[in-house]
């Protein structure tokens, strides 16, 4: 005796079989990486992101300096420069794979640096609800987000150098 299945669910799997799902994400993850890191690097030349950032970078033991010695609109400029040129690298990955390892390895440092300020700002730890663990939305909340793009940086590193190699 045979057994059937329903032909919707067929369906599906035959359409999920034609597209590789591993591609798209790694597309996705890939291009968002460069979109949020080029947008946020061209917020960078604006009054408003230095503002924005002048907190974060005053506490920072490894970026204060540079602000103090910049000033906060020249340095968030440099940092807007750097940001930009770090995403134009990730996405050359189909013409450049050695450039889009430079890109991501870039992006790698870029997020530890900022993960940094979860330590080094103050109003992190949310402290109506009793301090760490309890993250604040600003900064902290918005500074968590960065180990996700930690990961797709780490990720990009690791299929740019598999691909020059391979």
């Amino acid at each position: 005796m045979t057994t059937t299945t329903p032909s919707h669910s067929l369906a599906n799997h035959r359409v999920l079989d034609r597209i590789n799902l591993q591609a798209v994400g790694g597309a996705v993850i890939r291009y968002g990486l460069v979109a949020v890191i080029g947008w946020i690097g061209l917020m960078k030349f604006s009054r408003v992101e230095a503002e924005a950032i002048r907190p974060l970078v005053e506490q920072s033991p490894l970026m204060s300096w540079a602000a103090a010695a910049l000033g906060v609109r020249p340095f968030s400029n440099l940092v807007g420069v750097a940001e930009v040129t770090i995403a134009v690298l990730i996405a050359l990955r189909p013409v450049a794979a050695r450039a889009s390892a430079l890109g991501s390895a870039l992006a790698v440092g870029l997020f530890a640096t900022t993960l940094s300020f979860l330590l080094t700002t103050p109003g992190v730890w949310e402290a109506s609800l009793g301090g760490f663990p309890a993250i604040s939305v600003l900064p902290g909340q918005f500074l968590l987000k960065d180990v996700v793009l930690l990961g797709a940086a780490v990720w990009s590193l690791g299929e740019s150098l598999a691909r020059r190699h391979g």
